[in-house]
């Protein structure tokens, strides 16, 4: 690391910056070539590197391993350097990735999976049922166990096994009610798209107000989409079992009237 000419300032040969920014030389090189990245001073045929580059490239490498793509994070940096704020557009993005559940994922062990729903399983049955549960997002395989993303859900597959109702008839209602629960998800994402994020298609990088809205929106979408689900489904319910068991219902009150 030299100092420049007496200001005081850190200078780097692009190998240090490198090892202090956790890149390489090859992606320093690659990062100035796409703009992304300003070019050194040059003392002679050293390019030397300051601090602005060490955080350019720190703050480059955070949003890569967030997903963006480079042709974003392009946007964001001149964004950034015409005085907006990235930080609300980052803050966009941790509202759109944060989980819509407060729920802790648990773990499973194959042994405890055959516990709950293998009785009476061969070793292809098995299989088959880790397979079809992987497949419905139920489990995830982690290594020598499996990660749990919803004990709920698989504490009422248990309960439903338990009430005597077949396994495949279980794995085959959660697929549908998995599937049903899309389409109402799409169907809240669509209304907001439609009145609400296409604002954000005015251009690269929206303004600062405009994210900061958007991610309030979405903030608030959390809990309405409980609030209105859960009434219609407690009254569908109620209709369908009335409607279901209400005949038998009465036959049981006519017997014991009878008697």
């Amino acid at each position: 690391m030299d100092e420049s000419g007496g200001r005081g300032m850190a200078e780097y040969r692009i190998d240090e910056l490198a090892r202090l920014s956790g890149s390489t030389v090859r992606n320093i090189r690659a990062y100035q070539d796409r703009g992304l990245l300003a070019p050194p001073r040059l003392v002679g045929r050293v390019g030397l590197y300051g601090d602005d580059h060490l955080a350019r490239l720190r703050l480059i490498g955070n949003l890569l391993a967030r997903g963006y793509t480079f042709a974003i994070i392009k946007d964001l940096l001149s964004a950034w350097e015409t005085g907006k704020d990235v930080g609300e557009v980052l803050g966009l993005e941790k509202v759109l990735t944060d989980p819509w559940t407060d729920e802790i994922p648990g773990t499973a062990t194959i042994g405890e999976l055959v516990a709950i729903f293998g009785t009476g399983l061969d070793e292809a049955g098995i299989a088959d049922v880790v397979r079809r549960t992987v497949e419905l997002g139920l489990i995830e395989p982690a290594g020598d166990h499996f990660r749990v993303p919803s004990p709920r859900l698989l504490h009422v597959g248990a309960e439903l096994v338990a009430a005597g109702i077949p396994l495949d008839a279980v794995l085959d209602i959660a697929g549908q009610i998995r599937d049903d629960c899309d389409v109402i998800a799409g169907r809240f994402v669509n209304l907001v798209q439609e009145h609400v994020f296409r604002k954000l298609d005015a251009g690269p990088v929206p303004d600062a107000d405009a994210i900061a809205d958007t991610a309030a929106l979405v903030k608030r979408m959390r809990p309405l989409v409980k609030m209105v689900v859960e009434p219609f489904i407690a009254r569908a319910m109620e209709a369908r079992v009335q409607d279901v068991l209400g005949e038998q219902f009465e036959t049981i009150k006519e017997h014991l009237a009878g008697d």
